[in-house]
């Protein structure tokens, strides 16, 4: 699920060139809706000295080593195509590629601080692509106060999932400051196969997809063991995740219909204090991460007259099944887990541990695993069936928001000299899910994006403020690691 699937070798097709999107990358196509918008990506901060231009930031020499370095991520260059019959996408090189459509330049008024930035992230969040160009923008934005400018970046969840995204992302920023990108040949758009030769290709694809689901039963997930041992944990794991599909989650004012507007706020947190709470609890990041989302959540949801204490609040959290060989391929490679959040615990400490334990058993439940089947099933069915699926499902109760963290570079990284001093990923919202949590570690930091509907979390901010506030509280309560405890 989610690898390449390059057009198969057959007379008529020499010189042509489709990829065919999976199950998965298709759904986040099928889940848009006008309001639902499904853009991942992330608004990026960066010194503007070594840039800056005669007005503003140096536009012709980003644009020029933009353009350079798209060869590491042809999906840039490619726009969707549909097999006819199958309402089946596939990805074709656009031969009316234009780069300076895709990046765009603006400026913020005086004083140019960071909540006009975040109100221009959320303008730019709530607008959706042009599906006959290829699904990506690149935003510059000149006039952040402290010498700064910014890049808003976002791209179709279908072309990527989070780790993919940050190799895309880091197509234009990397550890090295003085790096200038070799001359390249002009690209040349490869022609994409007529309609017959797209039918043959899904045709074949759909013939094969039995024994390649029959494959991953057997298997299991990678490091599950034995044939034997994985098949048993995938099986457990579907039956957790049925368990809860059959018993929503509760309701709560994050779980209205989503608008078509979107608000963006930030905060971050020094990582390397988190990962220190995390090995004290004998847990990870990710651990220390829930439980602080979950103690803001507790603050957030009692300010607005919930009885938290009655809550079964629960979290999406994805799960990468991609193996190392994967990690700059496009599509995506995810499963996902279903995190029961202990919101009515009020002590930190005692959250952090509630979280510890509800992970491991998550670790052992086989559901990413069978996440992962699910999707290989999912490719057996036809996609004129698939689309009302999706859409039904991402309107399901089975959780109420998105928490996702996404490993960056742990140096500083830099763009053409410019070095970065912040970066908040986006995570989309889905149709009764007016919240998502994003995060990402990069050098010192641990940085959290907070995407949500305008209109029904006008509070947003005060809930980001619960993040600082629940962190300064459990760092308090936090003893030290013990001797010899691994890295989280």
């Amino acid at each position: 699920m989610g690898t390449v699937e390059v057009a198969p070798e057959v007379p008529g097709l020499a010189n042509t060139h489709s990829e065919r999107l999976s199950a998965m990358d298709t759904s986040f196509l099928a889940m848009e809706d006008g309001r639902a918008h499904m853009h991942i990506g992330s608004v990026s901060i960066y010194d503007a000295a070594p840039l800056r231009g005669d007005a503003g930031v140096d536009v012709e020499r980003l644009v020029s080593f933009t353009e350079a370095q798209l060869q590491k991520f042809p999906r840039f260059r490619q726009r969707l195509e549909w097999v006819p019959g199958f309402a089946q996408p596939v990805w074709v090189d656009d031969d009316r590629f234009n780069l300076r459509f895709h990046i765009r330049h603006t400026a913020l008024p005086p004083p140019g601080d960071d909540r006009q930035l975040k109100r221009l992230a959320g303008r730019i969040l709530s607008q959706e692509f042009d599906r006959a160009k290829p699904l990506w923008e690149n935003w510059i934005v000149d006039g952040l106060s402290g010498d700064r400018f910014a890049l808003i970046f976002k791209m179709h969840h279908c072309m990527a999932d989070g780790i993919a995204g940050v190799a895309a992302g880091n197509l234009l920023a990397g550890p090295d400051p003085h790096y200038e990108p070799p001359p390249v040949a002009d690209w040349v758009p490869r022609p994409a196969p007529d309609g017959p030769h797209l039918v043959l290709g899904e045709l074949r694809h759909r013939a094969g997809a039995p024994i390649r689901l029959l494959q991953t039963a057997r298997s299991g997930p990678d490091d599950a063991g034995s044939s034997t041992a994985g098949a048993a944990s995938t099986a457990s794991g579907v039956q957790g995740l049925l368990g809860n599909l059959f018993q929503p989650a509760s309701p709560t004012p994050l779980n209205v219909d989503v608008g078509p507007h979107r608000r963006f706020d930030w905060t971050r947190l020094p990582f390397a204090e988190v990962r220190r709470i995390g090995k004290a609890a004998e847990g990870t990041v990710n651990d220390v991460v829930l439980a602080v989302a979950t103690g803001a959540l507790r603050s957030f949801l009692t300010r607005q007259g919930e009885n938290v204490e009655d809550l079964d609040l629960r979290a999406v959290v994805p799960v990468s099944v991609r193996r190392d060989t994967e990690r700059a391929a496009p599509g995506n490679r995810v499963s996902e887990v279903i995190a029961h959040l202990p919101v009515a615990e009020a002590d930190p400490w005692n959250r952090l541990l509630a979280v510890v334990d509800m992970t491991r058993g998550l670790k052992r439940s086989g559901q990413s695993g069978a996440g992962d089947l699910m999707g290989q099933v999912a490719e057996l069915l036809p996609t004129q069936m698939l689309a009302p699926l999706f859409r039904r499902a991402s309107r399901s109760s089975v959780a109420n928001l998105i928490v996702t963290n996404v490993p960056g570079p742990r140096v500083p990284v830099y763009l053409l000299g410019a070095r970065q001093l912040e970066t908040y990923p986006v995570v989309p919202i889905l149709g009764k899910q007016v919240l998502g949590i994003a995060l990402m570690s990069y050098d010192n930091g641990l940085f959290w994006g907070f995407n949500a509907d305008w209109d029904a979390l006008p509070e947003l901010h005060g809930l980001v403020e619960g993040v600082a506030v629940g962190f300064e509280e459990l760092a308090a309560a936090a003893p030290e690691a013990a001797p010899g405890t691994p890295d989280a």
